[in-house]
């Protein structure tokens, strides 16, 4: 047998067991190579309270937080000052930006365009795997949305020419 047949052959071997499974379409890399637990990820439940009459507690309502249940959100927001009853649970918009929300939607919104950006996103990121397999595992997600980057100076600079009024922003390569 040549040694190019073998070559041909061991090629195809690799191939085919690349083909196996899915491909992975994430585009970041969070994994750790630490081997070792995640000690951000580890949340400390709160303590449990007793009532001091079993009368005293509220009915349950299916679908509804525990009481017990972690609220970083709301957490967060009143560490940083803030009134943490504002935090909607649900995730929606608060009540006090309804005047907000008509402002920006007053020329029209589509319901679904969170599902709709979602898929077509879920396809870019498929095209963008299809080609993207590395022997080392890296961050692929910058690369994938390089040409989607706006020019922030350029923008600036248009603006400018415009005669828009612009905030100063630091020189460009000043992170460097």
């Amino acid at each position: 047998m040549k040694l190019s047949h073998v070559v041909l052959m061991m090629g195809l071997i690799g191939l085919a067991a690349c083909s196996g499974r899915e491909r992975d379409i994430r585009l970041h890399e969070l994994r750790s190579n630490k081997g070792t637990p995640e000690e951000f990820a580890i949340v400390p439940n709160r303590p449990l309270e007793m009532p001091e009459t079993m009368a005293a507690l509220p009915a349950p309502t299916p679908g509804s937080a525990n009481r017990s249940d972690q609220t970083p959100k709301a957490d967060a927001v009143a560490a940083l000052g803030g009134n943490p009853a504002r935090v909607t649970a649900s995730g929606g918009a608060p009540s006090g930006d309804g005047a907000l929300i008509n402002s920006a939607s007053r020329y029209g919104r589509d319901a679904g365009i969170r599902e709709q950006l979602a898929a077509e996103d879920l396809e870019f990121r498929k095209r963008k795997s299809l080609f993207t397999w590395k022997l080392v595992p890296q961050d692929e997600y910058y690369d994938a949305y390089r040409r989607q980057w706006l020019d922030t100076y350029a923008v600036l600079d248009a603006f400018r020419r415009a005669g828009v009024r612009t905030p100063s922003a630091p020189p460009e390569g000043w992170e460097n």
